[in-house]
């Protein structure tokens, strides 16, 4: 095989891939060259027709563009300028056909350079892939011979080692435990491990942590009390959890609703608060649950309650309570309808709902308007009790508005979720417009979890250890 590849070598010119990549850029070359030439010769020629094809000497020299012969065209009465015209006219003629005559041999020759290269390129293209074939054959041979030869050494010096005697001197004991690895010592010391860094990594994580688990932090961070404490509702889905607290009166999450309820009433027993607003920092705390839990309750007492869907932007209300959606706020506030039209009687918890309704104008400017407060002083003739569920406050300016009409003020707080600084920035967001939460509701606790941390998991706990001879979950 390697021979092959000598004689081919001999037998042909040098070849090889930058060889071919010059003659490929000669070969472009020579194209723009043809290419220029064809165009120059098409000029040339177009020159010459429009030359044969003029019939006067105006013609003429608008034709070929010639400054003696513009400056002569005036002159064309008197015989001798008229000669000297014809003459400067047949030397322009003759050399635009020595230009056509000599396009038409550069082209002849660059075709023929053109065709010359095309089939040297053609020809040592397939000599340089016949090389390297060949090549492939040749190195394929000798790494198969390499082998071969390698293997036969090895054999022959095994065929030269000579076998030793032996003889057995004791029979060999089983053992009974098996001397490597050390499992007991292994399993031991992988615990140990497995303990420190679980710890460590504990550890961080506590440090880390920067959520509510305590009713304790929440307080001394804010200067707030946290009037309500309400544990995650063993339901699936949003709308079971107003049927879990009607079913379910005497539960513990039913007498959380209740002890919140106690405390937003009693914040002011003089004046006890009739227009109350829930909020949150973010989506997805639970403020509308504890709006439609406390209306809920409140409705029970047989107190007339109307529940507001204050968050009209994205209007999750009507998937979690019954009722038809007959104008909505929205209705009431642009006087397209009245509030006793606009409101739906509840059949779940028996409190009046006012649904959001659909959204024609910007919500901030809806809320700020006369309309939106004279709807507030119509409820309060007509109610014991209005709750206003809002947006985020760190997402839009609603809560905000809205809050200036409220007698109570009740910021939601999702327990080991909502992070201190969007606690901290929604209360700066309602101090600069003077407006002061009521108090704060640790929501959606998990009771499990919450004993491990500080003195209200501990008094959590408890409370549900003893309140088992009072609740029936």
């Amino acid at each position: 095989a390697e021979s092959k590849v000598k004689v081919f070598r001999t037998k042909t010119d040098l070849v090889s891939s930058d060889t071919l990549a010059g003659l490929e850029v000669q070969l472009k070359d020579v194209r723009d060259r043809i290419s220029t030439m064809k165009q120059l010769d098409s000029d040339a020629l177009a020159r010459m027709d429009a030359i044969k094809s003029a019939s006067s000497r105006e013609d003429l020299a608008q034709v070929l563009q010639d400054p003696q012969l513009t400056r002569l065209l005036p002159q064309l009465a008197s015989a001798r300028m008229a000669n000297a015209f014809d003459t400067r006219v047949a030397q322009i003629t003759n050399r635009a056909e020595g230009q056509v005559l000599r396009g038409a041999t550069q082209m002849n020759a660059l075709e023929t350079s053109q065709a010359e290269l095309e089939t040297q390129i053609a020809r040592q293209s397939d000599d340089l892939i016949t090389l390297q074939q060949l090549s492939r054959e040749a190195e394929a041979s000798r790494l198969l011979y390499e082998y071969f030869l390698g293997r036969f050494k090895e054999t022959s010096a095994q065929q030269g080692i000579q076998q030793a005697d032996s003889r057995v001197l004791s029979s060999a004991v089983v053992p009974t435990l098996p001397a490597s690895p050390n499992r007991p010592v292994i399993v031991i010391l992988s615990a140990l491990f497995g303990l420190g860094v679980g710890s460590v990594l504990v550890l961080l994580r506590e440090a880390r942590t920067d959520t509510f688990r305590t009713s304790e932090k929440l307080e001394d961070l804010t200067g707030y009390p946290v009037m309500g404490q309400i544990s995650t509702l063993p339901t699936r889905r949003r709308k079971d959890a107003v049927a879990y607290l009607v079913k379910k009166p005497m539960s513990a999450a039913a007498e959380a609703v209740r002890n919140l309820r106690t405390s937003v009433v009693l914040s002011n027993v003089t004046d006890p608060p009739q227009v109350i607003v829930t909020c949150s920092s973010l989506p997805g705390e639970g403020k509308t649950t504890v709006a439609i839990a406390l209306a809920q309750n409140m409705a029970g007492m047989g107190k007339r309650v109307l529940l507001i869907e204050g968050d009209i932007r994205r209007r999750t209300m009507q998937t979690m309570i019954s009722g038809d959606d007959r104008g909505g706020l929205m209705s009431v506030i642009t006087e397209k309808m009245m509030l006793e039209d606009a409101v739906v009687p509840s059949l779940d918890f028996g409190a009046d709902v006012l649904l959001g309704g659909q959204v024609n104008m910007n919500a901030a400017d809806a809320f700020s308007s006369d309309a939106f407060s004279n709807m507030l002083d119509d409820a309060r003739a007509q109610y014991d009790h209005i709750i206003i569920d809002t947006p985020p406050v760190l997402i839009v300016p609603d809560a905000r508005i809205i809050a200036q009409s409220a007698d109570a003020l009740l910021f939601v707080v999702k327990w080991d979720a909502t992070r201190t600084w969007q606690v901290e920035n929604a209360l700066a967001m309602f101090e600069s417009v003077q407006q002061k939460i009521s108090g704060f509701v640790l929501n959606q606790i998990n009771p499990g979890r919450m004993r491990r941390y500080g003195e209200t998991g501990q008094f959590y706990d408890s409370r549900n250890a003893h309140g088992r001879k009072y609740y029936v979950n």
